[in-house]
């Protein structure tokens, strides 16, 4: 007989790994490739830039939608299904003939990996004690660094010297892996049945701070991921082939990869909002750098810059989100991935035209700019914050 996973022995958290790491894997393939695909294509990069961005709106806005629905069918049930969706829409991909369909293709992608992480992070709050939830949800940003290090480094050179088709491949062929894999995790004991799916969203309505970690969320998705997202065409644009500049922002996924044990364990005896004051200083240090200079060895210390910001800030924003009302926990995550993935959209499409006329140094201003209040207001908001949830 099998014998499945526990929630909280080694196994169980590392599938929780795998799935983060698939899902950005799929995720953060397409920036080292914008140049590759839109040359490919024949079509301005802007267009590629957009096409990526539905994307990142579908896997935002669908975030509440798998919340709901793994209240009734449960987490697990719910991952495994949509990782197997996922794996269909992801290698439909590779067919895309236009930046129409490749559109089209990614936001059905994007859709169904929408339930991978807020699942893996629900799973943690609803099975992790408090006082060592922040530790694993650090661990879990284990496999998201590894994940952005693979697509970074692995697309661009794919895109390179084989063809950038291969990599959503890839990726479809891994979703179905890890959707059957996850078939010894079991689900936890949690159930949260509400009669009217709108009382959950009602509840966080009426939660000021909750609405303020969404808020809060929405602005880092737009500047950190914006940053990430923006940095390999940047680099690109300076003469470097796709592998270099792919290389170059594959040392984003090292940087949270070495800094997340660090924040794990700093984690144990500073205050979040010291965390949070952390990651929010080296957006802004790291922005400001880019807009000086889009050369390949300063955009290595602002993707190291980058890294220490989602290890520190991210982490940090991610765990609060699991405190502020956790009767409704499964929905509170949704939204909060959602707010970082819409986020993260709004940026690509605001800042596509200046991609397109390789404008970076306004760009990066502007995230730089954009992280100064977001910084402050939430390391001032996260010390402030002494809360319960009156519904648990």
């Amino acid at each position: 007989m099998r014998r499945k996973s526990t929630p909280t022995d080694p196994t169980g958290i590392r599938l929780l790994q795998y799935t983060a790491f698939v899902s950005t894997l799929d995720r953060f393939a397409i920036p080292p490739m914008f140049v590759a695909i839109a040359t490919a294509l024949g079509a301005p990069l802007s267009q590629v830039v957009q096409a990526a961005g539905t994307y990142f709106l579908a896997y935002g806005l669908m975030q509440p939608v798998w919340g709901m629905i793994s209240d009734r069918l449960g987490i697990v049930h719910t991952l495994r299904l949509t990782l197997f969706f996922s794996a269909a829409s992801t290698a439909m991909s590779a067919f895309a003939w236009d930046p129409l369909s490749l559109g089209l293709f990614r936001c059905l992608a994007g859709a169904f990996f929408g339930a991978a992480l807020p699942s893996a992070l629900i799973y943690i709050g609803d099975t992790v004690p408090a006082e060592r939830r922040q530790a694993q949800v650090t661990r879990l940003m284990v496999g998201l660094a590894l994940g952005t290090a693979l697509a970074s480094v692995g697309a661009g050179a794919l895109a390179h010297f084989v063809s950038w088709r291969l990599v959503f491949l890839g990726t479809g062929v891994a979703a179905v892996a890890l959707a059957i894999a996850l078939r010894g995790l079991p689900e936890p004991q949690v159930r949260r049945r509400h009669r009217n799916l709108l009382v959950p969203l009602v509840r966080v309505s009426r939660s000021t701070p909750t609405l303020l970690v969404l808020a809060l969320t929405f602005v880092e998705g737009a500047v950190v991921l914006g940053a990430l997202t923006l940095l390999p065409p940047a680099v690109e644009a300076t003469g470097v082939s796709s592998t270099v500049a792919g290389a170059v922002a594959g040392v984003y996924g090292v940087a949270v990869l070495g800094f997340a044990p660090l924040v794990g364990e700093l984690s144990a005896t500073q205050r979040p909002s010291r965390l949070i004051g952390l990651g929010g200083t080296a957006a802004i240090v790291g922005c400001t750098m880019m807009a000086v200079s889009q050369q390949p060895s300063v955009a290595v210390v602002v993707a190291a810059l980058l890294g220490l910001a989602w290890a520190a800030m991210h982490s940090s924003l991610q765990t609060w989100a699991t405190e502020v009302l956790p009767s409704i926990r499964a929905t509170v995550i949704s939204l909060f991935a959602s707010s970082l993935f819409v986020g993260n959209a709004v940026g690509a499409v605001l800042v596509a035209d200046l991609a397109e006329s390789g404008r970076y140094r306004e760009t990066f201003l502007l995230a730089a700019a954009t992280a100064v209040p977001l910084a402050v207001a939430a390391t001032w908001a996260r010390a402030r914050w002494r809360g319960t949830d009156p519904g648990a």
